[in-house]
């Protein structure tokens, strides 16, 4: 049902700290779910689907091909990188893109 922490429904920060769940797994789960202009709806059994399917099985995926692309191509060690005047520039611009988004970030006010 519907979260109230008034009538007691739900899961507050006490109870997820007391399930054992590490709290990486809480914060992918809940950003994962977050609502975009209405309320979402909690499950355990969708918190276990979306950690297992979404979570481990993608992200499981991605180190696996990720190793295995290395080990194919580059004898199992990632090879030092060599940044070129493009490259510098690059992340010079990406630094600074993200900078002013956690700046914004910073300026944020939620409204009730």
């Amino acid at each position: 049902g519907k979260f109230s922490k008034s009538r007691g429904v739900g899961v507050f920060g006490d109870m997820a700290k007391d399930t054992g769940i590490p709290a990486d797994i809480w914060r992918f789960y809940l950003l994962y779910v977050r609502p975009e202009g209405q309320d979402s709806a909690f499950s355990w059994s969708d918190l276990m689907l979306k950690n297992n399917s979404e979570l481990l099985n993608n992200l499981g995926n991605f180190i696996n091909r990720a190793g295995m692309f290395v080990c194919k191509f580059f004898g199992g060690a990632v090879p030092n990188m060599v940044l070129t005047l493009d490259d510098k520039r690059l992340l010079a611009r990406v630094t600074l893109e993200l900078r002013q988004y956690h700046q914004l970030l910073e300026k944020v006010r939620w409204v009730a």
